[in-house]
């Protein structure tokens, strides 16, 4: 029987949090032995990080219970490790699960961990941080600074930052090397990713693959308000690489040269990035548990549960449209 932790963030979505340990729990029950599982709390922000390093390559999986930021906090301790991430998806956006093909539904996760099937994925070194997902300076930085110190949750609340936030913000000059060539763009945003999407299946860059030992590097340049539904539209159909505005280089190295300190994310967690940055890909670098093309097959339940999804969507989308309207309607009678 393989060695199991499941590492649990109690302090976001504690609800949800329990009624997980009580279906992991009821899992054992089931099997009739936990003697090789255990479940362990976090107790400060950090505190998954500290638990990875500790129990890699003493245990087969470290399930990472949470959101993108526990997600992130495990895989990077676990980057060059035997010890295989798994995923119980539990947060906001849920971004790299959602790109794994990992079930929303707490029962088919479990059971996709416990039957094991791993893919090796690469990851990205940005500055002192590792990224498993999508990583930026810009706007969505600036917004994940925002939303991290909002006590409402959700894409939809996400959407309303957005919406909140968008017409007062102001574009940067950045200054980027990319694989020791110079690219000196005034954008909104610089996205570098490693995974297609931010997470609730809004991508940022559609042909991004997770082990093609690249960046993609994303560049949304400044647009007038007109271009916004367009631009919106595109992060959810896959299109957005064919806007005007997109600018994507693949890349396997990247550095910002800026004159000052930038907002920045790493998965969603907002950071501060130096005046002079670097991102660099690691290849093949952390082992995750996906559903296998067998569980896939003879699963009634679609793993990224697309209906539930769609109707998020559809709802997240009227949001964007009322709100983005509101502010818009503002902006031409001011």
């Amino acid at each position: 029987m393989k060695k199991i932790v499941y590492i649990v963030n109690p302090h976001s979505g504690v609800g949800k949090k329990r009624q997980i340990i009580h279906t992991i729990r009821e899992s054992w029950k089931k099997k009739g032995s936990n003697l090789n599982q255990q479940i362990i709390l976090t107790e400060h922000h950090g505190h998954a990080l500290e638990l990875a390093k500790e129990y890699r390559d003493k245990v087969d999986i470290i399930v990472a219970v949470g959101g993108d930021g526990t997600v992130n906090e495990i895989g990077s301790g676990l980057v060059g490790s035997n010890t295989a991430l798994g995923i119980i998806p539990a947060g906001s956006g849920n971004g790299l699960s959602r790109e794994l093909n990992i079930p929303t539904k707490i029962t088919s996760a479990i059971e996709v961990i416990e039957e094991g099937y791993t893919r090796i994925i690469d990851v990205m070194k940005v500055q002192d941080y590792y990224s498993l997902n999508v990583a930026g300076v810009g706007f969505d930085a600036y917004i994940s600074h925002k939303f991290a110190k909002s006590k409402i949750r959700g894409p939809i609340q996400y959407m309303r930052l957005i919406a909140k936030e968008y017409p007062k913000y102001q574009t940067k000059k950045y200054f980027l090397e990319i694989d020791e060539q110079e690219y000196n763009r005034k954008a909104f945003l610089v996205s570098f990713a490693n995974s297609a999407q931010w997470g609730n299946n809004i991508r940022i860059a559609p042909t991004a693959s997770l082990d093609d030992g690249l960046i993609d590097v994303c560049v949304v340049s400044e647009f007038p308000n007109t271009a916004v539904p367009s631009l919106l539209f595109s992060l959810f159909n896959q299109t957005i690489e064919r806007n005007k505005y997109d600018e994507v280089i693949k890349a396997k190295i990247v550095e910002l040269n800026n004159p000052e300190p930038l907002y920045g994310h790493v998965d969603g967690e907002p950071v501060e990035f130096a005046p002079h940055a670097k991102v660099s890909i690691v290849p093949q670098a952390l082992k995750v548990i996906v559903p296998s093309a067998e569980y896939i097959q003879n699963s009634s339940i679609i793993p990224q549960d697309i209906p539930q999804a769609i109707t998020g969507i559809k709802g997240t989308l009227t949001d964007i449209r009322d709100n983005i309207r509101d502010k818009f309607q503002q902006l031409l009678d001011s």
